[in-house]
């Protein structure tokens, strides 16, 4: 089976989702076994728009937040009227469909002006209406062009925890509805559609998995399934060397290794989304990322380092270059670290306890310099912090990573990789442990340029 994810821009239009159903039903045909499982976001633009339509509502202006709501149905009837120009009743059929998902929205909206609250649950019930609608309109384009399909409601698959805003997927419980909602349709040759961002609890709650979380859904929905291959359809040609928005002349990587692609996904590369990788490594499933404006493009194929093909590959060490911006550096020092143990451990406790992750550190013998980049509980974490010595914060600055292979086993690469900079102040610098990532962190003004004058130096020749 494979699992084919589709990004908003993807089901932008109806024209895209034409496109979609093309891309689908061609994927169908050449592949052997089940039919695939479509995961799709909702229709581009339309999840910030929703989210803005909470926060007009939480500031007791209804009428703003219900106009934000038709300016969205009118959106999807357009891309109905458009799919569907010649059947008009059948148009209006779909349109009925999407009437529930509407009246639900505008119920939860007037509740949130009425009580002038918006908590984390109300905001993923309102988020996640987007995959709904775009999801049925795509189906429904499917049957009335006679592709042998079924909507499923991710909800009914997805099961996670009750941590509204960024839910835990339960994986054994999601394992079970897969079997049960999807995999008997794809084997009898039905196309599944369904959502991606999405879950509920297991008393049936909505939920979401965090933005940019419909990379994840596809890829849990993968390992529930045991597919044999996960594609991401998105707006770029692939993973690049940089980002091409910044380097013009940045190049589609065609393989990767698993954990390059992490590295690359977690540190900037905004073509995956972060925890994409993890179920898939967990389960050896590669992960390909293609185009869909280009969809005879071969992509880049993330897949096991054992399984990659090295033997054509450059002799370049660095696959790319991406950078993580609006990042906050703290900087703790203490002489109560000089030659003590523990110290350390009481840093981690602190942010274990407010549920912070550190994307860097750093430590000399009398201080410890780390990263993070959700700063929620910052105040809090920083109260703690000086209890054990003097804190120093940087807000704004940015992680430059530089991914490759063996570093390690190639001398000379942080030489080359700093004397490749010219005019740049670096605050921090950190080596990953796994050997192919080395980070750095500058000011936010000179992020750009870093990446620029990198790709240059170790892409401009080959």
């Amino acid at each position: 089976m494979l699992v084919m994810k589709f990004g908003g821009t993807s089901v932008g239009s109806a024209e895209r989702m034409k496109d979609v159903l093309s891309i689908v039903e061609k994927a169908k045909s050449n592949h052997k076994g089940a039919a695939p499982l479509v995961v799709l976001s909702a229709m581009s633009g339309v999840t910030n728009s929703l989210i803005k339509a909470g926060e007009r509502a939480v500031a007791r202006d209804l009428k703003s937040a219900l106009a934000e709501v038709q300016s969205i149905r009118k959106k999807h009837d357009e891309a109905i009227d458009q799919a569907l120009s010649s059947d008009a009743a059948a148009a209006q059929k779909v349109k009925q469909s999407l009437d529930p998902h509407f009246e639900e929205l505008e119920i939860i909206l007037k509740g949130v002006s009425y009580l002038g609250e918006l908590s984390k649950r109300s905001v993923d019930a309102i988020s996640g209406m987007g995959e709904l609608l775009s999801s049925k309109v795509v189906a429904a384009i499917a049957e009335h062009e006679g592709t042998a399909s079924v909507w499923v409601d991710a909800r009914d698959v997805m099961i996670t925890d009750d941590t509204f805003g960024k839910a835990t997927p339960l994986t054994d419980d999601i394992e079970k509805m897969a079997g049960e909602k999807i995999a008997k349709a794809s084997k009898d040759g039905k196309v599944v559609i369904t959502q991606g961002f999405i879950g509920a609890t297991e008393k049936g709650i909505t939920t979401t998995l965090g933005r940019g979380g419909s990379d994840y859904s596809a890829a849990i929905f993968g390992a529930a399934l045991k597919a044999d291959e996960i594609q991401i359809w998105t707006d770029v040609d692939g993973m690049m060397t940089s980002d091409p928005r910044l380097v013009p002349e940045a190049e589609v990587i065609s393989e990767v290794g698993f954990q390059e692609a992490a590295e690359l996904a977690y540190f900037g590369a905004k073509v995956l989304h972060p925890l994409t990788i993890k179920p898939a490594i967990e389960q050896g499933i590669p992960v390909r990322i293609l185009n869909t404006m280009r969809p005879d493009n071969p992509g880049t194929i993330i897949k096991a380092d054992e399984d990659l093909d090295r033997s054509d590959a450059d002799s370049r060490p660095i696959c790319a270059i991406a950078a993580k911006k609006g990042i906050t550096a703290l900087f703790i020092s203490s002489f109560k670290m000089l030659m003590a143990h523990g110290f350390l451990s009481k840093v981690f406790a602190i942010f274990d306890r407010h549920s912070t992750s550190i994307d860097l550190i750093a430590t000399s013998e009398v201080s410890v310099s780390l990263t993070l980049d959700n700063t929620d509980q910052l105040d809090s974490i920083i109260r703690d912090l000086k209890e054990l010595g003097d804190v120093r914060i940087l807000t704004d600055v940015s992680i430059v990573s530089v991914v490759g292979r063996q570093f390690r086993e190639q001398s000379g690469i942080a030489g080359e990789v700093f004397s490749a900079l010219t005019n740049v102040n670096v605050i921090m610098i950190s080596g990953g442990a796994s050997d192919i990532n080395l980070s750095f962190v500058v000011s936010n003004e000179d992020a750009d340029k870093s990446i620029k004058q990198l790709h240059k130096h170790f892409f401009s020749a080959k």
